[in-house]
């Protein structure tokens, strides 16, 4: 049984494990790269085709991102995930898909203007949709048999909808082996969801560390942080503009605004308005406000109980069109404004910034972890102007974040969660964090609780009959100037390889043909070489 790191290691994003068991390629999560990029990935050791099953661990792109890029090169086994996590998949990918086919074709504009090669989006709607189609789901705590001698079970993560943590266990020579992925642990006593379960016993566990070298703090009072911000921007007369995450942020402030309206603790601006723009957002709010009654928590499920909706209120307005979007700036009157992405990196928050960063009155309010290297945390870290839409906007708007509103489990959080498992594990592996950050928690885990610990890179290969590390990638630092462009050509070149690795995979499915087939297989082979073949 082997453990292959390839995403999210020493970095916050692109999650994604290979396990090999039983004669078995499970991949656990299979997500794309956001923010800076700091290392060079290893490439998916085989082709897609040949890999047997994925394992999500939650909706969020960061998880699940390149499924269907490797639909299009060929995967065509099962997607395992919790109920909800495929419900939110299936707004998320083809919204990611949407933005993927939008990119394609604005710069394939300028590639034409220009002069440039086209640009191949990294997959299209179409590969979205039979990616949707290989989803199977299940509810946490079942006991699911993914191939003989190889189980999985899903238990609650406390992060998202759905979110989860995955135990896969591999029955190989009468010997029975687990690894549990923590999957994105989530902060306690959020709105709407229950906290992080307890963990199973696991041999080994891969645990994220978004939060590893920082406490969240004694826990805010974030209706008190809320209003207060409101209050002093509507009274400046400007808006208050919340770029958020989409999926589970959105929800969970429109569950605090429910009550700061149900309260009135908003003087003198009675019925001001809240715009949810982001119609991924909306289409997750409708998700989020029915028919998940299996994942909310104790006091979700009593306000259902009364009739009272947990995220609708007065005054709550949902912009689907462009012209919806368009039209909340033209409006002079003090507003919310929620909008994705959270990091300020793509879709419709990019516009209301561009409309109320200048203004002294407004405020930009943010409610999540901002990524190295985004426009999010550019304006946190005080940049005097950003640039959007090729214009630089002068920083005028305040510039406030409500703490602890994280998602993600603090260092203490983490450290409580594998101190609560049954026994001690064999080995912990840390990801899903930063560079230093890695390291830093892998430590503290010896340290505090003297389980043995690692920090991998991406490439690394552990052998889980030992533990121990057999194959040792080189680690390879992006240089900080050329990361975007970098990253952009990485995921061309990636999709070549996997490609070529898809057609070795043909090939030998070919072993035993008709000599003329193969013949004439291998000249058309030759002559696309001779065609690409540099000198």
């Amino acid at each position: 049984m082997k453990l292959t790191f390839l995403g999210a290691a020493h970095e916050v994003t692109g999650s994604c494990t290979l396990i090999e068991a039983c004669g078995k390629h499970i991949l656990v999560d299979c997500g794309m790269e956001q923010g800076e990029d700091i290392y060079e990935n290893c490439e998916l050791p085989i082709a897609p085709g040949d890999i047997d099953a994925i394992c999500v661990t939650h909706a969020h792109i960061d998880h699940t991102g390149k499924l269907p890029a490797m639909v299009a090169l060929g995967y065509e086994g099962p997607i395992y995930s919790t109920v909800a996590t495929h419900r939110l998949c299936e707004i998320m990918l083809r919204d990611s898909a949407h933005i993927q086919e939008f990119e394609a074709q604005w710069r394939n504009r300028k590639a034409k203007r220009s002069g440039d090669e086209p640009y191949e989006p990294m997959y299209t709607m179409q590969d979205a949709e039979r990616a949707l189609e290989l989803f199977t789901s299940y509810g946490y705590g079942e006991e699911i048999a993914l191939f003989e001698g190889v189980t999985l079970r899903f238990s609650d993560a406390g992060h998202l909808l759905g979110s989860s943590s995955v135990l896969i266990t591999a029955t190989e020579n009468g010997k029975s082996t687990s690894v549990l992925f923590s999957g994105d642990l989530g902060n306690k006593m959020r709105p709407l969801i229950r906290d992080p379960e307890d963990p199973p016993y696991a041999d080994y566990v891969v645990i994220e560390s978004t939060y590893g070298d920082r406490l969240h703090g004694e826990r805010p009072d974030y209706i008190g942080q809320l209003t207060k911000i409101m209050q002093a921007t509507f009274d400046r007369g400007g808006n208050v503009v919340i770029p958020s995450f989409a999926v589970g942020r959105t929800q969970e402030l429109l569950y605090l605004i429910r009550i700061i309206k149900e309260k009135k603790l908003i003087k003198y601006h009675d019925g001001f308005s809240v715009y949810v723009d982001s119609p991924l957002a909306i289409e997750a709010t409708n998700i989020y406000a029915g028919g998940m009654n299996d994942y909310y928590d104790k006091e979700t499920l009593e306000l259902l109980e009364k009739g009272i909706d947990p995220i609708h209120f007065p005054g709550l307005k949902l912009s689907v069109s462009s012209a919806d979007s368009r039209a909340i700036n033209e409006d002079m009157e003090p507003k919310v404004i929620i909008s994705a992405s959270g990091m300020c990196e793509a879709g419709r928050i990019r516009h209301h910034l561009k409309h109320n960063l200048w203004r002294e009155e407004s405020t930009i309010l943010f409610v999540g972890y901002q990524t190295e290297g985004t426009v999010g945390r550019k304006l946190l870290n005080g940049a005097a102007s950003v640039r959007l839409f090729g214009e630089e906007i002068t920083v005028n708007a305040e510039i406030k974040m409500i703490e602890g509103t994280s998602g993600h489990a603090d260092r203490d959080m983490l450290l409580t969660w594998l101190a609560n498992m049954p026994k001690p594990p064999k080995k912990v592996f840390v990801n899903h964090g930063g560079d230093d950050v890695c390291d830093h928690f892998a430590n503290r885990v010896y340290e505090e609780l003297g389980y043995f610990s690692a920090a991998p890179y991406s490439g690394d290969v552990y052998d889980l009959e030992t533990g121990e590390c057999i194959e040792k990638a080189p680690v390879v630092r992006i240089p900080p100037r050329v990361s975007a462009a970098r990253k952009r050509a990485n995921a061309v070149f990636e999709r070549l390889m996997l490609a070529g690795r898809r057609l070795i995979s043909v090939i030998e499915q070919n072993r035993g043909g008709a000599n003329k087939d193969l013949a004439k297989f291998t000249s058309q082979i030759d002559a696309l070489c001779e065609k690409w073949e540099r000198k």
